[in-house]
């Protein structure tokens, strides 16, 4: 890999922020009927993808998990 100097690096992090600032904007001004239609097509789409036959499982490991954060911090 080649290495860059401190300098493209500070260049490279300005571009994203730029283009994260550009991607907030257009999410501001996108209307809400049209953030509402975006996140009914997604809804309406799960059938495209496959069901996760672990998914339940992890989110009993997750929530067993939080179960001893919640534990250790009540101590």
């Amino acid at each position: 890999m080649t290495a860059i100097t401190p300098k493209q690096a500070l260049e490279f992090l300005d571009r994203w922020k730029i283009i994260r600032e550009a991607e907030t904007d257009e999410l501001r001004k996108t209307s809400m009927v049209t953030k509402f239609s975006q996140i009914s097509t997604l809804f309406g789409s799960r059938h495209l993808f496959e069901v996760d036959p672990d998914r339940q499982r992890r989110i009993d490991e997750v929530r067993g998990r939080w179960a001893k954060i919640r534990q250790a911090m009540n101590v």
